[in-house]
């Protein structure tokens, strides 16, 4: 299964970006109040229907869901708690109890009424702010002691309208601050802010009963689970947009999330995936084409900036970002990218050899990413005997690998979003006899089982595989198996978490994207928000707080079903306490273990922050401050490494030498690019582990030559 992320639902779309002019806004202008339609109404009891008969929690939609659903409704609509009033939140109280009656009666309205208020609040803020921005601005403090809470959720709203207004004072000042901060000239504060509002207003404005419906829907799927979602008419289309290979831009999905564009995942061998700065939950501020002018792109619709991200292969689109890791809007970076088209042979599995020198003792060890699980369906009906899919590749790979003399192997399946559940299935029959693979639980309480059913031939060697917090669905199930059946090595960090399987199907208008199944281990575990737990822990750097399952609202549980009868073919878990005290030896001096670890530790101690100061001094020293402490810590890794030290953190002269979890360029084409750290360090497990599999001794160890690889393979063949 892909994985996929919960879309928020105020007027976001998912969008593919292989990948303005701002309109003046009509500030007398009144919008009529927006309503629903018979088919929205159908629609509504059509989608409840479904979610009663067919969601896997099978939960029944009560008053209980109908309070839940009036509070996620709101923080749907208003989710740092800006523009609603108290005298809006009693106006709504008469709702609480009520819309599961009026929905399952098809009644829309209580929905478009407090959407209506919402347009309101927001509509008369951002007028009264555009007309009011000069002598907003004039009149700030700099000097003022006072802070902006970061996520005001579960504060209360405003009391009155004095409250609101100082709130959003604060959230100026803020950018303005930010602003001055990251040395924006003084004359170009007020009419970028400006724009940007006005983008926002724009926006708004543009709202229609179809947006309305989405987000009021989507409120209520949430309460089901993340991955459960109404896509309307249009966002279906952007849901399903074909991803043809003349298609031409970055290889990124984004979202919009309140007024930023965010980065939902790269797309496995694209060109934001190879240049390697761009992460997940980054948020893009401007973009500029190759030198020119950088384009301020917040409060953008999200059509817009995906306009402005596609271009010309070849040709280069600069984005200003702010860092997942920034606790302030001032934190930027610039991340240049060369446009291009995403090859499909590219998107493949890839090998490459390790050679782990150990007591004067080299052992190659073979290496295959899998950056995603794949099967071209088509050419497979079509008869095609060379169609591609990941474990044709990887038994290519693999017996490719043992030809050149490899003696254990690692599967990379870091940032593998998952794929073809079949493909996971047939890749782990690779590496076991026989055997199930999977448990698939349906909300009718039935267990699916699926795994290798006939005996072939399988690599029987030594086995390790890397996985980190991007590792999700199909290669959780892999990861797991292997795990289980204790037929290999799982290293790196606590992989995503994502254990449930998600249907499209069609409504009278758009689609209803809903969890029918949940994925459980052999061993009976369920893969589901905890995710593989790695044998031994590599540090990582992916914040689980904003990346993975357990940082959604409403994820499903983990649970146990029962365990299927299975093989043990290796007594892995008797040799894993001597494993991790080499582990720890290797690593205790080692700069790039070292490094990562200060930097899980650092991100820990600005994770705690829950306010920033407005005071402009005392911003500036709470940023210098975390750059100061970043820059020793990148310091102390290049002086142990004989790196010339760097007087900036963000010095754009610095080596191209990232550890870690975020070492995203994997340009395969490059034969002599460099092994990364964690990968190094896997293959030094690896070794250590050897005995497990040859217990007599290092002479039982296979010596492969050309021809004959039989040494590793149980019977039968690939």
């Amino acid at each position: 299964m892909n994985l996929i992320y919960r879309v928020p639902p105020l007027l976001a779309a998912l969008v593919w970006v292989f990948c303005s002019t701002v309109n003046a806004a009509n500030f007398a202008t009144t919008l009529q109040p927006i309503t629903s339609t018979k088919e929205q109404s159908n629609t509504a009891k059509e989608i409840i229907k479904k979610l009663s008969k067919r969601h896997y929690t099978n939960l029944d939609f009560s008053d209980e869901m109908s309070s839940r659903l009036l509070d996620e409704y709101l923080l749907s609509l208003d989710g740092n708690k800006m523009f609603f009033l108290q005298e809006d939140l009693k106006t709504f109280e008469k709702y609480r109890y009520t819309l599961d009656d009026s929905l399952k009666q098809g009644d829309l309205v209580p929905g478009y009424a407090i959407f209506n208020r919402y347009q309101h609040r927001l509509i008369s803020r951002l007028e009264e702010t555009i007309g009011a921005l000069d002598n907003i601005v004039a009149a700030l403090n700099f000097e003022r002691a006072e802070k902006l809470v970061l996520d005001r959720s579960e504060k209360n709203w405003p009391a009155n309208k004095n409250e609101a207004d100082d709130l959003w004072r604060k959230r100026i000042k803020n950018q303005v601050v930010s602003l001055r901060i990251a040395k924006k000239p003084a004359d170009e504060i007020v009419p970028l802010l400006r724009k940007r509002f006005t983008n926002q207003l724009n926006r708004i404005k543009q709202s229609n009963g179809e947006d309305a419906f989405q987000i009021y829907m989507n409120a209520l799927t949430a309460l089901y689970d993340p991955h459960t979602n109404y896509l309307s008419p249009s966002n279906s289309e952007n849901f399903n947009i074909n991803m043809s290979l003349s298609l031409e831009g970055i290889g990124a999905v984004l979202q919009s999330e309140d007024e930023y564009t965010k980065v939902v995942r790269l797309v496995p061998a694209g060109p934001a995936d190879k240049q390697g700065e761009l992460q997940p939950s980054d948020r893009i501020v401007a973009v500029a084409e190759g030198d020119g002018d950088f384009e301020d792109v917040i409060g953008l619709r999200l059509d817009e900036v995906v306009k402005l991200i596609r271009g010309k292969k070849g040709s280069v689109v600069r984005l200003e970002i702010i860092p997942v890791s920034a606790k302030t809007e001032a934190e930027r970076k610039i991340i240049a990218i060369t446009r291009n088209t995403v090859k499909l042979e590219e998107q493949s599995a890839q090998k490459k050899v390790l050679e782990v020198i150990n007591n004067d003792v080299v052992t190659k060890i073979g290496i295959i990413d899998i950056p995603a699980f794949y099967i071209d369906f088509d050419a497979q009906r079509r008869g095609d005997p060379n169609y591609k899919s990941t474990t044709r590749d990887v038994a290519r790979l693999l017996a490719e690998l043992l030809e050149e003399g490899v003696e254990g192997i690692i599967i990379d399946l870091r940032e593998n979003g998952g794929g073809s559940l079949l493909e996971a299935n047939q890749l782990t029959g690779l590496f076991i006899e026989s055997g199930p693979t999977v448990q698939i639980r349906h909300s009718n309480t039935q267990v699916y089982r699926d795994g290798k059913r006939i005996t072939s031939r399988y690599y029987r060697g030594p086995l390790a595989v890397l996985v980190n917090r991007l590792s999700a669905s199909a290669s959780e199930i892999f990861a797991g198996a292997i795990q289980d059946y204790q037929r290999g090595i799982i290293l790196g960090s606590q992989s995503f978490g994502k254990g449930t399987v998600q249907s499209l199907t069609s409504l009278r208008q758009g689609q209803l994207k809903m969890t029918e199944s949940k994925f459980y281990r052999i061993s009976g575990d369920s893969t589901q928000h905890r995710g593989v737990i790695p044998d031994i822990i590599f540090p990582g750097l992916y914040d689980k707080e904003k990346v993975g399952e357990s940082s959604l609202d409403n994820a499903l549980a983990w649970d146990r079903i029962n365990a299927v009868p299975h093989r043990r073919y290796f007594d892995i878990e008797s040799i894993l306490p001597d494993l991790r005290e080499k582990h720890q030896q290797r690593i205790k001096n080692d700069p790039d273990f070292i490094y990562l670890a200060e930097q899980y530790a650092l991100q820990e101690k600005f994770r705690s922050i829950k306010e920033l100061p407005l005071n402009e001094k005392e911003r500036i020293s709470f940023q210098d401050q975390e750059k100061q402490m970043r820059l020793a810590i990148e310091n102390k890794r290049r002086i142990a490494k004989g790196l010339k030290p760097l007087d900036d953190v963000e010095d754009e002269t610095a080596e191209q030498d990232a550890t870690g979890d975020e070492q995203q360029n994997k340009d395969s084409s490059d034969e002599e690019s460099t092994i990364d750290p964690l990968l190094t360090e896997a293959g030094y497990i690896l070794v250590d582990a050897m005995p497990i599999y040859y217990p007599t001794g290092v002479a039982a160890r296979p010596i492969h030559k050309p021809g004959s690889v039989k040494g590793v393979l149980g019977p039968g063949g690939f």
